[in-house]
């Protein structure tokens, strides 16, 4: 372990004690809050580590959702004909903030299980290693936005100020994945099924949240069907997005707030369980 690494996990507090729920949760809280020097360390190593073995780094966050895109474009524009208008954009606007998402998600999910002989040997708070995946994701989105800028020079003629929105959809998301992102790095020091069964779960996720084919499409043919998937927080951001970038017309407001208030709800539960199974953390893993 580097001296940079220690002397940043020694400035943080010991893990608390088992307390009641809102103790709980104002101690995970504000240890996410409170541990900026640790967890801008955790990120600039995840940020390392999670390009360190390929030739382009942060650019395959611009080249792989426009590879991505243009594979499901092939399948579906020009074999099973969808006939939407200007489809490789209305693709790319659900893909990128999927994959910012989806990357997020499974690297937090992952990181606490992935840094045993760290939890093993120092005491810290283990909730910002969750925190730091979210964020390293959330940095590296950032180019991403490089490769929509690429795209939406083919379609200048869907270029409104909505766009200027992306930021604040971008911020209901990214409450969204890092109450996801800390629940399930609890669950999955305890359950490794989790990982295991991840990738294809959250392939059905992005199935199931209108990101190919709009959800429209078929609340006239099956409208109970359309009822549960418009429950899906991610087809609310995905439909958010589109909106700005690809309709050139204003987010649904309701939808969005009623998805960052389930997220703050979701992020409170999941500190308070974080905070629970954390004392056992060290002794399972």
């Amino acid at each position: 372990m580097t001296a940079q690494t220690s002397e940043a996990i020694a400035s943080s507090r010991p893990s608390v004690r088992r307390r009641g729920a809102i103790a709980l949760i104002r101690a995970g809280v504000g240890e996410i809050v409170g541990r900026r020097r640790l967890t801008r360390y955790l990120v600039g190593a995840e940020l390392k580590r999670t390009h360190a073995d390929t030739a382009f780094g942060q650019i395959w966050w611009i080249l792989d959702p426009i590879l991505q895109m243009t594979v499901y474009f092939i399948l579906f524009a020009v074999f099973l004909k969808t006939g939407v208008p200007d489809f490789p954009l209305f693709l790319f606007v659900a893909i990128l903030p999927w994959k910012w998402f989806s990357a997020t998600f499974s690297e937090a999910t992952l990181s606490v299980t992935g840094r045993q002989s760290l939890i093993r040997q120092v005491q810290f708070p283990k909730i910002v290693l969750p925190t730091s995946a979210v964020i390293a994701g959330t940095i590296s989105f950032g180019f991403g936005l490089i490769a929509l800028g690429f795209v939406y020079l083919f379609y200048l003629d869907r270029l409104s100020l909505w766009v200027l929105c992306l930021p604040l959809i971008a911020a209901v998301q990214l409450v969204f994945t890092l109450a996801m992102g800390i629940l399930f790095s609890a669950l999955n020091a305890f359950f490794r099924d989790i990982q295991n069964v991840m990738s294809h779960a959250l392939r059905l996720w992005f199935y199931l949240s209108g990101a190919l084919v709009p959800l429209s499409a078929i609340a006239v043919s099956h409208p109970p069907l359309y009822a549960v998937l418009s429950l899906n927080p991610f087809a609310v951001l995905i439909n958010a997005y589109r909106a700005v970038t690809y309709y050139e017309t204003a987010p649904n407001w309701l939808g969005l707030g009623l998805v960052l208030l389930f997220s703050f709800g979701l992020l409170a539960a999941a500190v308070y369980v974080f905070k629970r199974a954390e004392p056992a953390f060290a002794r399972i893993l």
